[in-house]
């Protein structure tokens, strides 16, 4: 019973040293105030957070471009959190398959407990590492592979331990985490810090930690997939067109590109089974849906090299 006791209180310790668990006594009597008193503190809080954000940039983008690096040499993304931030990369890595065409492994995000975990709390699966390790292993790791692992706290053992796992097997790490000087950060190759302060409620890390968070988690596949030529200027030219929005999105985009009339729009995508990028590429490119497929094969699916490949520049 007194080692229970013991470790009680020496994560209590731990706790309270982390600039997420503090307590903040200004607002200890924040349940007194009016509704829109308590919105506006919020709001407060929250337009704090892109600045906390802002200061992690430049180590944000090397971690984006190593990231870039691997993928671009048929590496994958994978995420790996617990609670909140375990959702959040989960979120992130599914939506990149509509967002940006990509393979259903190209992107992966684990939550320590496995997909009950995303809608309801399994006991202890935060605090394994080894459970970490076992669904990395599952996945069979290869040195082009890029792992990030998300923890408000920074001392998440089933962030830290996938982060663990993925350096032993030479695979890119990334710690992203919302205290200073993290054990995560410090495992990580790429250490992502941003420091949102205390939270408007003691340790609801799923408030400005988890709005950090998701800024960062966006900005990582975001830009990996601008980089990978994923898009063309700022249009999502390999959006996956699987419902009625999609597909009137994808017209929308072929003709912002283009300016070319509906009635060639339609033959476009009509010969290129409703490919956005090699849609554009015949209208711009002058040249047929075989002919656009193969350009694109050999740019590596970057729309503006294969444009310049179609007008021989």
């Amino acid at each position: 019973m007194t080692s229970t006791s013991d470790g009680h209180h020496d994560l209590r310790a731990q706790l309270a040293a982390l600039t997420t668990e503090a307590f903040r006594p200004e607002l200890a009597e924040i349940d007194r105030l009016p509704t829109l008193d308590i919105a506006r503190i919020m709001n407060g809080e929250d337009a704090s957070v892109p600045t906390a954000v802002a200061a992690q940039l430049p180590r944000i983008a090397a971690a984006i471009d190593a990231t870039a690096e691997r993928m671009a040499r048929g590496g994958r993304l994978i995420y790996a959190g617990a609670g909140t931030a375990g959702r959040l990369g989960v979120l992130d890595a599914s939506e990149c398959p509509p967002t940006f065409n990509t393979g259903p492994g190209d992107v992966i995000g684990l939550i320590a407990g496995g997909p009950p975990a995303l809608v309801t709390a399994v006991e202890g699966a935060e605090d394994s590492a080894a459970l970490a390790a076992e669904d990395l292993e599952a996945l069979a790791l290869t040195p082009d592979d890029t792992v990030v692992g998300v923890s408000a706290s920074g001392r998440t053992p089933y962030a830290i331990g996938a982060v663990e796992y993925a350096r032993a097997r030479l695979a890119l790490t990334v710690g992203l985490s919302c205290n200073a000087d993290s054990a995560l950060a410090a495992a990580a190759e790429h250490g992502i810090e941003v420091v949102v302060g205390p939270e408007l409620l003691t340790g609801s890390t799923r408030l400005k930690a988890g709005t950090a968070q998701k800024l960062v988690l966006n900005m990582i596949s975001t830009i990996t997939m601008i980089r990978l030529g994923k898009t063309y200027g700022n249009l999502m030219v390999d959006v996956r067109a699987s419902n009625e929005k999609l597909r009137a999105r994808s017209r929308h985009i072929v003709a912002l590109a283009t300016g070319a009339p509906d009635d060639e729009i339609e033959r476009a995508l009509a010969a290129t089974d409703g490919e956005v990028k090699n849609a554009i590429l015949t209208l711009l490119g002058g040249v047929d849906a075989p002919t656009a497929a193969r350009l694109l094969t050999r740019s590596n699916g970057h729309l503006r090299a294969a444009l310049a490949a179609a007008n021989g520049t």
